[in-house]
Protein backbone atom coordinates (compact mmCIF):
# COMPACT_ATOMS: atom_id res chain seq x y z
CA UNK A 1 0.00 0.00 0.00
CA UNK A 2 1.16 3.14 -0.63
CA UNK A 3 0.45 6.89 -0.21
CA UNK A 4 -0.54 9.74 -2.81
CA UNK A 5 1.90 12.41 -2.10
CA UNK A 6 0.62 15.97 -1.72
CA UNK A 7 0.78 16.94 -5.36
CA UNK A 8 -1.19 13.43 -7.09
CA UNK A 9 -3.29 14.13 -3.97
CA UNK A 10 -3.96 18.06 -5.71
CA UNK A 11 -4.73 16.75 -9.09
CA UNK A 12 -7.64 14.14 -7.43
CA UNK A 13 -9.22 17.45 -5.70
CA UNK A 14 -8.95 19.74 -8.75
CA UNK A 15 -11.01 17.46 -10.62
CA UNK A 16 -14.49 18.59 -11.39
CA UNK A 17 -17.32 18.10 -13.02
CA UNK A 18 -15.96 20.76 -15.81
CA UNK A 19 -12.33 19.79 -15.84
CA UNK A 20 -11.05 15.95 -15.60
CA UNK A 21 -6.97 15.80 -14.60
CA UNK A 22 -6.24 12.93 -16.39
CA UNK A 23 -3.28 12.94 -19.31
CA UNK A 24 -2.97 10.58 -22.41
CA UNK A 25 -1.45 10.03 -25.24
CA UNK A 26 -2.16 9.24 -28.92
CA UNK A 27 -0.29 6.95 -30.75
CA UNK A 28 -0.69 6.20 -34.49
CA UNK A 29 0.18 3.26 -36.03
CA UNK A 30 1.45 1.42 -39.11
CA UNK A 31 0.46 -2.23 -39.18
CA UNK A 32 2.34 -3.20 -42.36
CA UNK A 33 5.68 -4.06 -40.33
CA UNK A 34 3.92 -6.70 -37.99
CA UNK A 35 3.55 -10.41 -39.05
CA UNK A 36 1.54 -10.93 -41.87
CA UNK A 37 0.87 -7.44 -42.39
CA UNK A 38 -1.80 -7.26 -39.90
CA UNK A 39 -2.90 -6.45 -36.29
CA UNK A 40 -5.65 -7.92 -35.01
CA UNK A 41 -7.66 -6.50 -31.35
CA UNK A 42 -7.20 -10.02 -29.85
CA UNK A 43 -2.76 -9.38 -30.48
CA UNK A 44 -3.31 -5.86 -29.03
CA UNK A 45 -4.85 -7.48 -25.90
CA UNK A 46 -2.03 -10.13 -25.58
CA UNK A 47 0.79 -7.79 -26.22
CA UNK A 48 -0.89 -5.17 -23.51
CA UNK A 49 -1.55 -7.90 -20.67
CA UNK A 50 1.73 -9.09 -21.28
CA UNK A 51 2.93 -5.97 -20.39
CA UNK A 52 0.76 -5.02 -17.16
CA UNK A 53 3.82 -5.43 -14.75
CA UNK A 54 6.03 -3.50 -16.69
CA UNK A 55 4.38 -0.22 -14.73
CA UNK A 56 2.47 -0.19 -11.24
CA UNK A 57 0.09 2.21 -12.59
CA UNK A 58 -2.09 -0.37 -14.69
CA UNK A 59 -2.73 -2.47 -11.75
CA UNK A 60 -3.11 0.74 -8.87
CA UNK A 61 -6.54 1.72 -7.55
CA UNK A 62 -7.24 4.10 -5.27
CA UNK A 63 -8.59 3.60 -1.61
CA UNK A 64 -9.83 7.08 -0.01
CA UNK A 65 -9.90 7.96 3.90
CA UNK A 66 -12.83 8.03 5.71
CA UNK A 67 -13.92 12.07 5.66
CA UNK A 68 -10.49 13.16 3.61
CA UNK A 69 -8.61 12.74 6.78
CA UNK A 70 -5.47 12.08 4.99
CA UNK A 71 -4.70 11.26 1.61
CA UNK A 72 -5.55 8.48 -0.40
CA UNK A 73 -3.59 5.53 -0.73
CA UNK A 74 -2.97 3.26 -3.92
CA UNK A 75 -3.13 -0.45 -3.60
CA UNK A 76 -2.84 -3.00 -6.20
CA UNK A 77 -5.44 -5.26 -7.65
CA UNK A 78 -4.16 -8.00 -9.39
CA UNK A 79 -7.23 -8.77 -11.19
CA UNK A 80 -6.82 -6.34 -13.69
CA UNK A 81 -9.79 -7.05 -16.60
CA UNK A 82 -7.46 -5.90 -19.89
CA UNK A 83 -10.60 -6.48 -21.73
CA UNK A 84 -12.61 -3.82 -20.02
CA UNK A 85 -9.47 -1.01 -20.16
CA UNK A 86 -8.49 -1.33 -23.56
CA UNK A 87 -11.55 -0.53 -25.83
CA UNK A 88 -12.03 -0.85 -29.62
CA UNK A 89 -13.90 1.30 -31.87
CA UNK A 90 -13.36 2.53 -35.53
CA UNK A 91 -14.19 5.63 -37.04
CA UNK A 92 -16.91 5.77 -39.91
CA UNK A 93 -16.54 6.52 -43.70
CA UNK A 94 -14.15 7.98 -44.96
CA UNK A 95 -11.78 8.25 -41.47
CA UNK A 96 -10.32 11.41 -42.04
CA UNK A 97 -7.99 13.22 -39.87
CA UNK A 98 -10.42 15.96 -38.55
CA UNK A 99 -12.73 12.95 -37.72
CA UNK A 100 -9.47 11.00 -35.46
CA UNK A 101 -9.49 14.49 -33.53
CA UNK A 102 -13.54 14.62 -32.88
CA UNK A 103 -13.66 11.33 -31.60
CA UNK A 104 -10.06 11.65 -29.46
CA UNK A 105 -11.48 14.79 -27.96
CA UNK A 106 -14.67 13.42 -27.16
CA UNK A 107 -13.13 10.49 -25.26
CA UNK A 108 -10.64 12.49 -23.69
CA UNK A 109 -13.88 14.51 -22.35
CA UNK A 110 -15.46 11.44 -20.04
CA UNK A 111 -13.85 11.13 -16.68
CA UNK A 112 -12.30 8.26 -15.30
CA UNK A 113 -14.14 5.69 -13.19
CA UNK A 114 -12.31 6.00 -9.68
CA UNK A 115 -13.65 2.47 -8.63
CA UNK A 116 -10.88 0.83 -10.94
CA UNK A 117 -7.07 1.53 -11.90
CA UNK A 118 -7.16 4.76 -13.14
CA UNK A 119 -6.37 4.27 -16.64
CA UNK A 120 -8.08 3.20 -20.30
CA UNK A 121 -6.91 2.52 -23.34
CA UNK A 122 -8.93 2.77 -26.58
CA UNK A 123 -8.01 1.11 -30.64
CA UNK A 124 -9.50 3.52 -32.99
CA UNK A 125 -9.43 1.52 -36.72
CA UNK A 126 -10.31 2.87 -40.00
CA UNK A 127 -7.53 5.73 -40.70
CA UNK A 128 -8.07 5.31 -44.57
CA UNK A 129 -8.07 9.25 -45.25
CA UNK A 130 -5.04 10.31 -43.47
CA UNK A 131 -1.96 12.17 -46.03
CA UNK A 132 0.91 10.44 -44.66
CA UNK A 133 -0.22 8.13 -42.95
CA UNK A 134 -0.32 4.28 -44.27
CA UNK A 135 -4.03 3.55 -45.67
CA UNK A 136 -5.66 0.71 -43.13
CA UNK A 137 -3.45 2.17 -40.14
CA UNK A 138 -4.96 2.56 -36.78
CA UNK A 139 -4.65 4.85 -33.70
CA UNK A 140 -4.00 4.00 -30.10
CA UNK A 141 -5.24 6.33 -27.27
CA UNK A 142 -4.63 6.17 -23.57
CA UNK A 143 -5.35 8.23 -20.77
CA UNK A 144 -4.31 8.10 -17.10
CA UNK A 145 -5.05 10.29 -13.89
CA UNK A 146 -2.47 13.02 -13.34
CA UNK A 147 -2.39 11.64 -9.84
CA UNK A 148 -1.15 8.39 -10.78
CA UNK A 149 2.26 9.69 -13.58
CA UNK A 150 3.68 13.04 -14.22
CA UNK A 151 5.62 13.50 -17.95
CA UNK A 152 8.41 11.71 -17.73
CA UNK A 153 6.61 9.06 -15.82
CA UNK A 154 4.26 8.78 -19.05
CA UNK A 155 7.20 8.34 -21.05
CA UNK A 156 8.57 5.03 -18.72
CA UNK A 157 4.76 3.92 -19.29
CA UNK A 158 5.13 4.61 -22.89
CA UNK A 159 8.32 2.75 -23.19
CA UNK A 160 6.98 -0.45 -21.30
CA UNK A 161 3.72 -0.91 -23.51
CA UNK A 162 5.74 -0.93 -26.56
CA UNK A 163 8.87 -2.73 -28.04
CA UNK A 164 11.70 -1.69 -30.05
CA UNK A 165 11.64 -4.64 -32.54
CA UNK A 166 8.65 -5.64 -34.76
CA UNK A 167 10.04 -9.19 -34.24
CA UNK A 168 9.40 -9.09 -30.10
CA UNK A 169 8.14 -11.81 -29.23
CA UNK A 170 5.16 -11.42 -27.18
CA UNK A 171 5.35 -13.37 -23.42
CA UNK A 172 4.00 -16.51 -23.15
CA UNK A 173 0.44 -16.48 -21.22
CA UNK A 174 1.38 -18.78 -18.52
CA UNK A 175 4.13 -17.02 -17.52
CA UNK A 176 3.51 -14.27 -14.93
CA UNK A 177 4.83 -12.40 -12.19
CA UNK A 178 4.20 -13.95 -8.52
CA UNK A 179 2.18 -10.97 -7.29
CA UNK A 180 1.13 -10.15 -3.60
CA UNK A 181 -2.70 -9.23 -3.21
CA UNK A 182 -2.78 -5.85 -1.16
CA UNK A 183 -5.27 -6.42 1.58
CA UNK A 184 -8.23 -3.77 1.51
CA UNK A 185 -7.55 -1.51 4.77
CA UNK A 186 -10.03 -1.60 7.03
CA UNK A 187 -11.54 1.68 8.38
CA UNK A 188 -9.42 1.39 11.74
CA UNK A 189 -6.44 1.24 9.85
CA UNK A 190 -6.64 4.25 7.78
CA UNK A 191 -7.91 6.24 10.87
CA UNK A 192 -4.53 5.35 12.96
CA UNK A 193 -2.86 5.81 9.71
CA UNK A 194 -3.89 9.10 9.40
CA UNK A 195 -3.71 10.28 13.08
CA UNK A 196 0.15 9.12 12.89
CA UNK A 197 0.47 11.01 9.56
CA UNK A 198 -1.41 14.16 10.83
CA UNK A 199 1.44 14.17 14.25
CA UNK A 200 4.13 13.58 11.66
CA UNK A 201 3.44 16.36 9.62
CA UNK A 202 3.22 19.11 12.10
CA UNK A 203 7.52 18.72 12.76
CA UNK A 204 7.94 18.50 9.25
CA UNK A 205 6.33 21.55 8.35
CA UNK A 206 8.09 23.49 11.24
CA UNK A 207 11.61 22.03 9.40
CA UNK A 208 10.38 23.35 6.32
CA UNK A 209 8.99 26.43 7.68
CA UNK A 210 12.47 26.95 9.23
CA UNK A 211 14.80 26.05 6.48
CA UNK A 212 12.96 28.53 3.71
CA UNK A 213 13.20 31.12 6.20
CA UNK A 214 17.31 30.40 6.56
CA UNK A 215 17.64 29.99 2.98
CA UNK A 216 16.09 33.25 2.51
CA UNK A 217 17.47 34.98 5.69
CA UNK A 218 20.94 33.78 3.77
CA UNK A 219 20.57 35.94 0.69
CA UNK A 220 22.38 39.12 0.30
CA UNK A 221 19.94 42.44 0.06
CA UNK A 222 20.92 42.35 -4.01
CA UNK A 223 19.83 38.94 -3.89
CA UNK A 224 16.67 39.51 -2.00
CA UNK A 225 15.77 42.72 -4.39
CA UNK A 226 17.09 40.67 -7.68
CA UNK A 227 14.00 37.95 -6.37
CA UNK A 228 11.08 40.76 -6.10
CA UNK A 229 12.69 42.00 -9.45
CA UNK A 230 12.28 38.44 -10.93
CA UNK A 231 8.67 37.95 -8.98
CA UNK A 232 7.42 40.86 -10.38
CA UNK A 233 9.19 40.18 -14.31
CA UNK A 234 6.68 36.48 -13.68
CA UNK A 235 3.72 38.10 -12.90
CA UNK A 236 3.76 37.04 -9.20
CA UNK A 237 1.48 39.87 -7.56
CA UNK A 238 2.93 41.28 -4.74
CA UNK A 239 0.23 42.84 -2.10
CA UNK A 240 0.29 45.79 -3.60
CA UNK A 241 -0.07 44.42 -7.42
CA UNK A 242 -2.94 41.77 -6.31
CA UNK A 243 -5.22 44.80 -4.68
CA UNK A 244 -4.45 47.30 -8.19
CA UNK A 245 -4.44 43.44 -10.12
CA UNK A 246 -2.02 45.50 -12.44
CA UNK A 247 0.51 42.77 -13.05
CA UNK A 248 -1.97 39.70 -13.57
CA UNK A 249 -1.13 38.60 -17.19
CA UNK A 250 -3.78 39.80 -19.77
CA UNK A 251 -7.61 38.05 -19.76
CA UNK A 252 -8.39 36.29 -23.38
CA UNK A 253 -10.64 33.75 -24.53
CA UNK A 254 -8.70 31.05 -22.90
CA UNK A 255 -9.29 32.51 -19.26
CA UNK A 256 -11.85 31.89 -16.67
CA UNK A 257 -14.21 28.83 -16.20
CA UNK A 258 -13.47 25.75 -19.15
CA UNK A 259 -16.59 23.45 -20.20
CA UNK A 260 -16.55 19.92 -19.68
CA UNK A 261 -15.79 19.41 -23.68
CA UNK A 262 -12.77 19.19 -25.11
CA UNK A 263 -11.04 19.94 -28.38
CA UNK A 264 -7.46 18.63 -29.57
CA UNK A 265 -5.14 19.12 -32.61
CA UNK A 266 -1.91 17.98 -33.15
CA UNK A 267 1.20 18.74 -35.33
CA UNK A 268 4.61 17.42 -36.40
CA UNK A 269 7.90 19.77 -37.13
CA UNK A 270 10.67 17.74 -38.10
CA UNK A 271 13.36 18.09 -35.29
CA UNK A 272 15.89 18.54 -37.70
CA UNK A 273 14.69 21.82 -38.06
CA UNK A 274 14.07 23.07 -34.79
CA UNK A 275 17.73 22.13 -34.52
CA UNK A 276 18.73 24.38 -37.50
CA UNK A 277 16.77 27.58 -35.51
CA UNK A 278 18.69 26.66 -32.65
CA UNK A 279 22.21 26.40 -34.31
CA UNK A 280 21.21 30.15 -36.27
CA UNK A 281 19.99 32.03 -33.42
CA UNK A 282 22.87 31.68 -30.64
CA UNK A 283 22.18 30.72 -27.37
CA UNK A 284 18.36 29.16 -28.06
CA UNK A 285 17.58 26.17 -26.93
CA UNK A 286 15.36 23.36 -28.22
CA UNK A 287 12.27 24.36 -25.94
CA UNK A 288 12.91 28.36 -26.77
CA UNK A 289 11.99 27.32 -29.74
CA UNK A 290 9.12 25.83 -28.93
CA UNK A 291 7.92 28.31 -26.64
CA UNK A 292 8.50 31.03 -29.68
CA UNK A 293 6.61 28.95 -32.43
CA UNK A 294 3.35 28.92 -29.26
CA UNK A 295 3.77 33.02 -28.69
CA UNK A 296 3.94 33.06 -32.64
CA UNK A 297 0.64 31.36 -32.98
CA UNK A 298 -1.13 32.63 -29.74
CA UNK A 299 0.18 36.22 -32.13
CA UNK A 300 -1.51 34.95 -35.27
CA UNK A 301 -4.85 33.13 -33.74
CA UNK A 302 -6.09 35.89 -31.61
CA UNK A 303 -4.65 38.67 -34.08
CA UNK A 304 -7.43 37.10 -36.24
CA UNK A 305 -9.79 37.67 -34.13
CA UNK A 306 -9.13 41.19 -32.87
CA UNK A 307 -7.97 39.91 -29.38
CA UNK A 308 -4.52 40.22 -29.19
CA UNK A 309 -3.37 41.68 -25.77
CA UNK A 310 -1.11 44.25 -25.88
CA UNK A 311 1.14 42.83 -23.21
CA UNK A 312 2.96 39.12 -23.10
CA UNK A 313 0.88 36.35 -21.98
CA UNK A 314 2.62 33.99 -19.45
CA UNK A 315 2.65 30.34 -19.54
CA UNK A 316 2.73 27.05 -16.93
CA UNK A 317 5.69 25.23 -17.63
CA UNK A 318 6.44 22.27 -15.61
CA UNK A 319 10.05 21.00 -14.50
CA UNK A 320 10.88 17.88 -13.38
CA UNK A 321 12.65 17.12 -10.39
CA UNK A 322 13.68 13.40 -10.94
CA UNK A 323 16.73 14.49 -11.81
CA UNK A 324 19.15 12.04 -13.49
CA UNK A 325 17.23 9.05 -12.61
CA UNK A 326 13.63 9.15 -15.07
CA UNK A 327 12.22 6.21 -13.75
CA UNK A 328 10.97 5.20 -10.46
CA UNK A 329 8.06 4.13 -8.36
CA UNK A 330 7.69 8.08 -7.03
CA UNK A 331 4.47 9.87 -8.55
CA UNK A 332 3.96 13.42 -9.67
CA UNK A 333 8.08 14.98 -9.28
CA UNK A 334 7.23 18.57 -10.78
CA UNK A 335 8.38 21.96 -10.23
CA UNK A 336 6.36 25.01 -11.85
CA UNK A 337 7.82 27.94 -13.59
CA UNK A 338 6.27 31.17 -15.29
CA UNK A 339 7.82 32.46 -18.32
CA UNK A 340 5.79 34.95 -20.89
CA UNK A 341 5.25 33.69 -24.69
CA UNK A 342 5.42 37.43 -25.71
CA UNK A 343 2.47 36.67 -27.91
CA UNK A 344 2.94 40.22 -28.49
CA UNK A 345 5.47 39.91 -30.30
CA UNK A 346 4.80 39.80 -34.02
CA UNK A 347 8.95 39.72 -35.41
CA UNK A 348 9.74 35.57 -34.81
CA UNK A 349 13.30 36.53 -33.45
CA UNK A 350 12.53 39.05 -31.62
CA UNK A 351 10.39 36.73 -30.11
CA UNK A 352 12.59 33.85 -29.69
CA UNK A 353 15.00 36.18 -28.17
CA UNK A 354 12.64 37.55 -25.51
CA UNK A 355 11.39 34.28 -24.35
CA UNK A 356 15.06 33.34 -23.82
CA UNK A 357 15.67 35.96 -21.82
CA UNK A 358 12.63 35.43 -19.99
CA UNK A 359 13.19 31.64 -19.41
CA UNK A 360 16.70 32.81 -18.10
CA UNK A 361 15.11 34.90 -15.63
CA UNK A 362 12.27 32.60 -14.66
CA UNK A 363 14.90 30.05 -13.73
CA UNK A 364 17.14 32.28 -11.88
CA UNK A 365 13.60 32.76 -10.07
CA UNK A 366 13.21 29.26 -9.12
CA UNK A 367 17.30 29.10 -8.47
CA UNK A 368 16.65 31.45 -5.69
CA UNK A 369 13.14 29.86 -3.99
CA UNK A 370 13.84 26.47 -4.64
CA UNK A 371 13.03 24.35 -7.45
CA UNK A 372 10.83 22.05 -5.17
CA UNK A 373 9.44 24.60 -3.16
CA UNK A 374 6.02 24.06 -5.16
CA UNK A 375 6.62 20.13 -3.93
CA UNK A 376 7.08 20.66 -0.25
CA UNK A 377 4.16 23.22 -0.38
CA UNK A 378 1.94 20.49 -1.29
CA UNK A 379 2.81 17.67 0.57
CA UNK A 380 2.21 19.86 4.00
CA UNK A 381 -1.06 21.91 2.86
CA UNK A 382 -4.26 19.59 3.32
CA UNK A 383 -6.49 19.08 0.01
CA UNK A 384 -8.63 21.78 0.41
CA UNK A 385 -5.49 24.79 1.19
CA UNK A 386 -3.64 23.12 -1.83
CA UNK A 387 -6.67 23.40 -3.90
CA UNK A 388 -7.10 26.84 -2.60
CA UNK A 389 -3.67 27.58 -3.14
CA UNK A 390 -3.60 26.56 -6.67
CA UNK A 391 -6.55 28.23 -7.62
CA UNK A 392 -5.92 31.89 -5.96
CA UNK A 393 -2.06 31.83 -6.17
CA UNK A 394 -1.05 29.93 -8.90
CA UNK A 395 -3.37 30.22 -11.83
CA UNK A 396 -3.81 33.79 -11.70
CA UNK A 397 -0.26 34.28 -12.95
CA UNK A 398 -0.72 32.21 -15.87
CA UNK A 399 -2.64 32.04 -19.54
CA UNK A 400 -2.18 28.54 -21.31
CA UNK A 401 0.32 25.15 -19.93
CA UNK A 402 3.21 25.17 -22.10
CA UNK A 403 5.21 21.63 -21.65
CA UNK A 404 7.79 19.58 -23.72
CA UNK A 405 9.39 16.45 -22.91
CA UNK A 406 11.84 14.29 -24.88
CA UNK A 407 10.50 11.25 -25.83
CA UNK A 408 12.71 8.34 -28.19
CA UNK A 409 14.91 9.27 -30.88
CA UNK A 410 14.23 5.45 -32.38
CA UNK A 411 10.96 3.87 -33.88
CA UNK A 412 8.74 2.00 -31.77
CA UNK A 413 6.39 -0.96 -31.94
CA UNK A 414 2.93 -2.20 -30.48
CA UNK A 415 1.98 -5.83 -31.34
CA UNK A 416 4.50 -5.26 -34.04
CA UNK A 417 3.19 -2.39 -35.96
CA UNK A 418 5.34 0.82 -36.06
CA UNK A 419 4.23 3.50 -34.52
CA UNK A 420 4.34 6.59 -36.93
CA UNK A 421 3.32 9.34 -34.88
CA UNK A 422 2.92 10.29 -30.76
CA UNK A 423 1.50 13.36 -29.33
CA UNK A 424 0.55 14.07 -25.45
CA UNK A 425 -3.10 14.79 -24.96
CA UNK A 426 -3.28 16.97 -21.76
CA UNK A 427 -5.46 18.90 -19.51
CA UNK A 428 -7.38 22.02 -20.08
CA UNK A 429 -8.72 23.39 -16.86
CA UNK A 430 -10.33 27.03 -15.37
CA UNK A 431 -8.21 29.45 -16.03
CA UNK A 432 -5.74 27.59 -18.21
CA UNK A 433 -8.55 26.89 -20.64
CA UNK A 434 -5.67 26.08 -23.48
CA UNK A 435 -2.89 23.57 -22.87
CA UNK A 436 0.12 23.25 -26.04
CA UNK A 437 2.06 20.04 -24.78
CA UNK A 438 5.21 19.05 -27.09
CA UNK A 439 7.13 15.50 -27.18
CA UNK A 440 9.56 14.60 -29.38
CA UNK A 441 9.68 11.25 -31.17
CA UNK A 442 12.10 9.38 -34.01
CA UNK A 443 12.89 13.07 -35.90
CA UNK A 444 9.97 14.93 -35.09
CA UNK A 445 8.41 17.44 -32.45
CA UNK A 446 5.06 16.48 -32.03
CA UNK A 447 2.96 19.43 -30.59
CA UNK A 448 -0.60 18.66 -29.47
CA UNK A 449 -3.07 21.57 -28.11
CA UNK A 450 -6.24 20.79 -26.23
CA UNK A 451 -8.73 23.50 -25.32
CA UNK A 452 -12.33 23.99 -23.71
CA UNK A 453 -14.69 23.71 -26.64
CA UNK A 454 -16.56 26.91 -25.85
CA UNK A 455 -13.06 28.97 -26.09
CA UNK A 456 -11.36 27.25 -29.02
CA UNK A 457 -14.06 25.95 -31.27
CA UNK A 458 -11.84 25.86 -34.20
CA UNK A 459 -8.88 23.89 -33.29
CA UNK A 460 -8.01 23.41 -37.06
CA UNK A 461 -6.99 27.08 -37.45
CA UNK A 462 -5.01 27.18 -34.41
CA UNK A 463 -3.24 24.22 -35.59
CA UNK A 464 -2.85 25.99 -38.47
CA UNK A 465 -1.42 29.17 -36.71
CA UNK A 466 1.13 26.74 -35.07
CA UNK A 467 2.75 25.73 -39.06
CA UNK A 468 2.63 29.13 -40.02
CA UNK A 469 4.48 30.47 -36.67
CA UNK A 470 7.36 27.78 -36.96
CA UNK A 471 7.67 28.48 -40.98
CA UNK A 472 8.00 32.16 -40.09
CA UNK A 473 10.33 31.11 -37.66
CA UNK A 474 12.68 29.30 -39.40
CA UNK A 475 12.52 31.60 -42.68
CA UNK A 476 13.20 35.05 -39.85
CA UNK A 477 16.15 32.50 -38.10
CA UNK A 478 17.82 32.14 -41.97
CA UNK A 479 17.11 36.16 -42.96
CA UNK A 480 18.66 37.13 -39.74
CA UNK A 481 21.70 34.50 -40.13
CA UNK A 482 22.18 35.55 -43.66
CA UNK A 483 21.82 39.65 -42.80
CA UNK A 484 24.78 38.60 -40.21
CA UNK A 485 27.04 36.51 -42.50
CA UNK A 486 27.07 39.27 -45.00
CA UNK A 487 28.10 41.94 -42.18
CA UNK A 488 30.86 39.81 -41.19
CA UNK A 489 32.05 39.70 -44.82
CA UNK A 490 32.17 43.49 -45.04
CA UNK A 491 33.81 44.45 -41.99
CA UNK A 492 37.15 42.92 -42.55
CA UNK A 493 37.27 45.60 -45.33
CA UNK A 494 36.26 48.84 -44.04
CA UNK A 495 38.68 48.26 -41.31
CA UNK A 496 41.89 47.60 -43.54
CA UNK A 497 40.90 50.20 -45.70
CA UNK A 498 40.62 52.74 -42.61
CA UNK A 499 43.74 51.68 -40.84
CA UNK A 500 46.21 53.29 -43.38
CA UNK A 501 44.31 56.47 -42.91
CA UNK A 502 44.27 56.02 -39.12
CA UNK A 503 47.90 55.99 -39.13
CA UNK A 504 48.54 58.78 -41.05
CA UNK A 505 46.55 61.20 -39.10
CA UNK A 506 48.59 59.83 -36.05
CA UNK A 507 51.84 60.67 -37.94
CA UNK A 508 50.63 64.28 -38.98
CA UNK A 509 49.93 64.88 -35.08
CA UNK A 510 53.11 63.94 -34.43
CA UNK A 511 54.65 66.01 -36.82
CA UNK A 512 52.56 68.91 -35.44
CA UNK A 513 53.45 68.41 -32.07
CA UNK A 514 57.41 68.10 -32.67
CA UNK A 515 57.28 71.80 -34.46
Amino acid sequence: MKQLSGMDNMFLHLEHGNQYMHVAGLGIYDPSTAAGGFVRFKDILKFFEARLDSAPVFRRRLVTVPMELDRPYWIEDPDVDVEYHVRHIALPHPGDWRQLCIQVARIHSRPLDRSKPLWEAYVIEGLDNIPGIPRGSFAFYTKFHHAAIDGEGGTEVMAAIHSFSPEEAVPDDTVRRTRVRDREPTQVELYTRALVNSVQRFPRAARFSVQTAKRLAGLSPNYMAQLKELLQEAGVPSVETVKSKLRRPPATRVSGKVSAQRVGELVGVPMAQIRHVRQKIEGATINDVFMATVGGALNKYLGAKGELPDRSMTAQVPMTLRGQDKGGDVGNQVGVAVMPLHSEIADPVERLHAIREGAEKAKALVGLVGKDLTKHVYDLLPAAASELFTRRVMLPTMNIVVSNVRGPDVPMYLAGAQMVAFAPVSIAMDGLGLNVTGFSYHGTLWMCAVACRDMMPDPAFFADCLRSSFADLVAAADARHAKKSEAAEVMPTDKVSKRPRARRKTVRRRVRAAR
